[in-house]
């Protein structure tokens, strides 16, 4: 704070008190104050089950709508988001909608057959796929469950591939559940490995536990529409990732914890019931047009500029 005075404060929300700092930062040396939301606290762990204290669930929640009514700009990732912000008490006017983005240079579709799937054995195999953290928030219980549903498919892997807080949990009940010769867990893949590995699905699954829609948008999903593939989107419909995904047309829409719906359009999908090429498709063209990272870091460097104009 005794230093050279900055142009502008930028700041996430997590841990939630960083939204407050960077008004009190803002308003000492009188500059403008833009936060980025990524999620919303504290209710995205108060519907996880991860926050039960009443006392603690009010103090977050007033250290965020402090900052809200207070940041000069406040950019969402998703127009569910915007309209729970602005129920939080952001200023309509100050609120901004920016996706997450994709370096859609980097994650490029690959061939279905590639040296990755070869090395995993998931070349014959009809092959779905989630990609990414194993926690709380991905509803990764409907997917191991869906298992028990498909026994008949010998045909079939589901590949679990990442690592998190709910890891050792999906492992035991893949074994409990005896499904543990459909599903596969692999380990988190390094960047330069993502365009080959999630290439290697014909269809992958990106769930969303119920209570969480707008809560959250889970990044994932545009590194699997860069990479060309279809989704399922195991995800409340009012979601932004239930909502993109029927806007775009690149997968099907599904409610959470529904393993057996998940299982039958799992079924539906290897039987060849949809176009999963057109599908993978729409959801490239998709990320090149408006998830591209140049778009979207045209869309931050127009807002900063109106920000030190102001």
């Amino acid at each position: 704070l005794r230093g050279p005075a900055p142009d502008l404060v930028l700041c996430m929300t997590d841990p939630p008190i960083v939204g407050d700092l960077g008004v009190a930062i803002g308003r000492r040396f009188g500059i403008p104050v833009l936060v980025i939301s990524q999620d919303v606290f504290p209710e995205i762990a108060t519907e996880l089950d991860r926050l039960r204290n009443p006392a603690v669930v009010g103090v977050l929640g007033g250290l965020v709508g402090a900052y809200l009514r207070r940041a000069d700009r406040i950019v969402a990732i998703g127009e569910t988001m915007r309209d729970l912000l602005e129920a939080k008490g952001a200023p309509p006017d100050r609120l901004r909608v920016i996706p997450n983005w994709v370096d859609t240079r980097a994650i490029t579709p690959q061939p279905r057959d590639n040296e990755w799937a070869g090395t995993h054995d998931l070349v014959s195999p009809f092959v779905v796929m989630h990609s990414g953290n194993v926690g709380h928030a991905q509803d990764l219980d409907s997917l191991v469950r869906a298992a028990t549903f498909l026994r008949d498919r010998d045909d079939l892997r589901i590949v679990i591939a990442g690592f998190g807080a709910r890891h050792a949990e999906m492992v035991t009940l893949a074994d409990t559940l005896e499904v543990d010769d459909t599903v596969r867990f692999l380990p988190y893949q390094k960047r330069e490995r993502l365009p080959l590995s999630l290439s290697s699905a014909d269809i992958h699954v990106v769930g969303l536990a119920k209570g969480l829609a707008g809560y959250v948008v889970p990044s994932r999903l545009y590194g699997i529409l860069s990479a060309g593939r279809p989704v399922i989107a195991a995800a409340e419909d009012e979601s932004e990732t239930a909502r993109l995904v029927r806007d775009v047309g690149c997968g099907v829409v599904i409610p959470p914890g529904r393993p057996e719906l998940l299982a039958r359009t799992i079924r539906a999908a290897a039987d060849g019931e949809y176009d999963l090429e057109e599908m993978g498709r729409r959801g490239r063209d998709y990320v090149e047009e408006e998830a591209d990272r140049v778009v979207a870091m045209e869309r931050y460097r127009a807002l900063v500029r109106e920000l030190l104009a102001a």
